[in-house]
């Protein structure tokens, strides 16, 4: 699937988006989006095992809820792609459209996934990666373009940071503590989807953005440095050791 899912969408870059690898670039934007797409298959499908998948594997993987994580991943895919391309009039808008419609996507997925009673592992496995996938090339192309600072990327790192340490703590048979009871996190991850939709429309004044950029950075580190602190059992506010296999993605 993710082979097939790869050449899929490199055929849509090629053939519908009008642009083209930037002078230092060796790729090409179809080839960059593609092989972004196919990580994120690969990562979620070598967690998914065969008995998940249940009695009616297509209905499983290709449900309502998981179709817009799946569209939504595609979308990011496809942000990633231009962070290679050339910043051009005809391709201006394309970023944050992609990214803009995504977020949109993840209002949508878990509001339908709940209504219709159709929560399942592999929906919050997709949900998460794609997240992850979504702060990764956001910020990349914002930055590859000139619209945020290089130290912005740190938001990117930060999350693999988290999970780096986590990983450690569980090899190494240390143990992993709970995170604050808090959704501080979640409100800190929806004010940084609407910043850097913003900063990706060329409507939004490229000085404005970087002006914004460490009031709206420094929040969200502060939260990932917190719950690093929390896993390893330093932060006052500790809970009882727990493994939340999901989140890794």
């Amino acid at each position: 699937m993710p082979a097939v899912a790869a050449g899929c969408l490199a055929l849509v870059v090629a053939a519908a988006v009008p642009a083209s690898a930037a002078a230092w670039s060796p790729l090409s934007p179809w080839a960059v989006a593609a092989a972004f797409w196919a990580a994120q298959l690969w990562h979620i499908g070598r967690r998914t095992g065969r008995a998940e998948l249940g009695e009616r594997p297509v209905r499983y993987l290709f449900g309502f809820a998981n179709t817009l994580s799946l569209l939504r991943s595609g979308l990011y895919s496809v942000v990633a792609g231009l962070a290679v391309a050339a910043p051009t009039a005809a391709v201006a808008w394309l970023p944050g459209l992609c990214y803009g419609v995504g977020v949109v996507f993840d209002k949508l997925d878990g509001t339908v996934a709940r209504t219709v009673g159709r929560e399942t592992d592999l929906g919050e496995r997709l949900d998460m990666t794609v997240d992850t996938a979504g702060f990764v090339a956001a910020p990349v192309v914002a930055v590859c373009w000139g619209l945020l600072p290089w130290w912005y990327l740190s938001l990117s790192a930060a999350r693999y940071a988290f999970l780096g340490v986590r990983r450690w703590r569980q090899v190494s048979d240390r143990p992993v503590f709970e995170r604050p009871d808090s959704n501080l996190g979640k409100y800190l991850a929806g004010v940084q989807m609407v910043f850097l939709t913003a900063v990706l429309l060329p409507a939004v004044p490229t000085d404005l953005g970087w002006r914004l950029a460490p009031v709206v950075l420094a929040p969200s580190l502060a939260v990932f440095g917190r719950d690093i602190l929390a896993i390893s059992g330093l932060y006052p506010l500790r809970g009882a050791v727990g493994d939340h296999s999901a989140e890794e993605d």
